[in-house]
């Protein structure tokens, strides 16, 4: 059994790792315990009642944070000519097509999503090795396959975060930064279990949302209570 260290031992202090609490009691404790020497990062984590080994029970999406991550995210855009323009103007840090590629294949790979016009699949598709385990291939229901790559990279750098259920039901991703305002942390939150209940499988069946949690990264988690995340609670016992 892993051993806790002193400093997350302290951090649980207070906590009752049994209970559940309110939304908003829970944000103020956790961001109370987010210590670190560095702005650390607020997650949620959410049990979904699937079975992601099933096509019906998978959920994956796409969420834009209403304010943002607070991450710097590196935007990879395969595209030519104008497209390649577009993307360049709307902040892309990388831009190509056939030269990116052999970048990629010689393992320099130094950004966080890739995006890429519909007409470049079929040199993106070579690197689906590459990329997928990464989880950086461009999937068009993602919205990171378009022809629209100024709307696609605004989105990457503005605040989008990408969801997908592990193989345990599990979702997870960061909604900010502790230096975020509280109101600011609660709205991406809301935003987020909103997104992953929209994004509920037609084969899932019974209670849906089944567990949040909250945490820093560094912290310790606090279990909510989920009627206080009306996103959550209409449909966690549907």
């Amino acid at each position: 059994m892993a051993r806790i260290g002193k400093r997350l031992k302290n951090a649980y202090q207070g906590i009752d790792r049994d209970g559940f609490m309110p939304l908003d009691d829970a944000l103020r404790l956790i961001k109370s315990k987010a210590t670190a020497k560095f702005d650390e990062t607020i997650e949620v984590a959410m049990n979904l009642g699937i079975d992601p080994r099933h096509a019906d029970q998978m959920v994956r999406g796409m969420v834009t944070l209403p304010n943002g991550t607070g991450k710097t995210v590196r935007v990879a855009v395969f595209a030519r000519a104008n497209k390649a323009e577009e993307a360049l103007a709307a902040g892309a840090d990388i831009v190509g097509a056939d030269d990116l590629a052999e970048k990629i294949q010689a393992g320099e790979i130094n950004f966080d999503r890739c995006i890429a016009t519909p007409d470049m699949m079929a040199v993106v598709g070579k690197l689906g090795k590459i990329l997928g385990p990464r989880g950086l291939m461009p999937n068009p229901k993602l919205g990171t396959v378009t022809p629209n790559v100024t709307e696609a990279v605004k989105a990457a750098k503005g605040g989008s975060v990408e969801f997908r259920a592990e193989k345990t039901g599990i979702v997870h991703a960061g909604v900010g930064k502790a230096s975020f305002s509280d109101d600011a942390l609660l709205e991406n939150i809301r935003a987020f279990i909103g997104a992953i209940n929209r994004a509920r499988p037609t084969g899932a069946k019974g209670q849906y949302i089944e567990r949040i949690s909250l945490s820093s990264t560094m912290g310790p988690g606090v279990k909510l209570d989920l009627s206080t995340v009306p996103t959550a609670s209409s449909t966690a016992n549907a």
